[in-house]
């Protein structure tokens, strides 16, 4: 139960809904396995690196807001806690892509890889046990991340302690640190791997972004639906939200330069191990979907962002954050779907219903996570000076 002793209802109805949308998503995914064993992998794969990212991009948020403060931090919070608490669950949906390993990475091909010196030379990385392995590490120090900072948020709100925001703010460092190395890695694994010749040393710290950008827009669509909410109606202002808005420039302008970046590097060194990677995502109709991305996932959020109007109305800021949780899909879809299909265009229908079944099950894991909690934490010393100002 809440502090006033009532389950938030909006997220009670949340929870069944995701759940019947989440279960109706599984029944096409199952159907879609059946009729394509190879599309289901490939489309599964986009769904969970979408909702995996906004569960790991709210561990960066959290430890920031745990080292600098500030209202937009508090109005989150509870939400960011409660993703990271979804990790069990991300845990167990990354079973069928490890058992569908082979369906995915060409690097698991022995025949392949034998015939190949690029891919013989990674073998020693590249090989289902440590790929499996890795996957271990990540989630045990993902786990052991997310145990502290819920834990000792809780015991703040239980014991009234304020040291303990001391040592949230302590652990916050290395464990910024820790998940750069961490999500940088898995991204290498699951994303990259997917083409074994191509290397980028930017591609981590682009998905680092890319997931906080995420949970950031997931945040705020959520702080919205739960506006009238007490406690969190009380302390909710308008600077909050202008906050929270600027934030979200800040990470749309950051992948953008990244992003940006990491291809005038490779396209101007024009190296034949690197450059095939944009070319199968700039020919064959791809080119519209990199187009999409560039006035879509910059160009427009960037110029809706710079308005101070925008980021102060709570329901254009919903927009904006729902806008950009979608371009987040269509950017891994870019990601993730060339690898496959080189010499064309390819959308199957799996490539909504995956992310639609495992987005479902992970709303309603979340919700039921946070709808028995605290919207605010109401005894963490730094709360009472930032309620905000109209």
């Amino acid at each position: 139960m809440s502090e006033n002793g009532i389950i938030h209802p909006q997220l009670e109805r949340l929870e069944k809904t995701a759940l019947k949308v989440g279960a109706a998503g599984v029944a096409l995914c199952a159907l879609g396995a059946v009729l394509n064993l190879d599309q289901f992998f490939r489309s599964y794969l986009l769904g969970y690196l979408f909702w995996a990212g906004i569960t790991l991009g709210s561990f960066g948020l959290l430890m920031v807001h745990h080292l600098s403060g500030g209202g937009w931090g508090y109005a989150i919070r509870r939400c960011l806690e409660s993703a990271i608490r979804t990790l069990p669950l991300i845990a167990i949906l990354l079973l069928p892509i490890l058992l569908g390993v082979h369906h995915l990475y060409i690097w698991s091909d022995a025949g392949l890889v034998a015939g190949d010196k690029v891919l013989e030379s990674k073998q020693a990385y590249l090989n289902v046990p440590f790929f499996v392995i890795r996957a271990i590490i990540y989630f045990l120090i993902w786990g052991v991340y997310g145990w502290m900072l819920n834990k000792w948020s809780f015991e703040q709100d239980r014991t009234k302690n304020p040291r303990l925001s001391r040592r949230l703010e302590v652990i916050s460092g290395p464990g910024l640190v820790l998940l750069g190395f961490t999500i940088t890695f898995a991204s290498v694994d699951w994303v990259m791997s997917l083409d074994p010749h191509w290397f980028s040393t930017m591609y981590g710290l682009i998905f680092v972004v890319g997931d906080v950008l995420a949970s950031l827009s997931f945040a705020i669509c959520l702080i919205s639906y739960l506006s009238d909410r007490e406690p969190l109606a009380g302390f909710l202002k308008v600077s909050h939200y202008h906050d929270l808005g600027n934030l979200m420039l800040a990470f749309v302008m950051l992948w953008a330069y990244l992003s940006f970046s990491q291809f005038l590097i490779i396209w101007s060194g024009n190296l034949p191990e690197e450059t095939p990677w944009y070319l199968h995502r700039t020919a064959h109709g791809w080119m519209a979907i990199a187009i999409g991305l560039i006035l879509f996932h910059f160009a427009l959020p960037f110029v809706l962002l710079l308005s101070r109007r925008t980021k102060r109305v709570a329901a254009t800021l919903v927009k904006v954050a729902v806008f950009v949780l979608a371009m987040r899909l269509v950017d891994l879809f870019w990601q993730v779907a060339p690898a496959f299909y080189k010499e064309h265009f390819t959308i199957h229908w799996l490539d909504l219903a995956a992310p639609v079944a495992i987005g479902g099950l992970w709303v309603a894991y979340f919700a039921r996570q946070m709808k028995d909690k605290a919207l605010l934490p109401l005894h963490d010393p730094g709360l009472a000076g930032v309620g905000g100002e109209a």
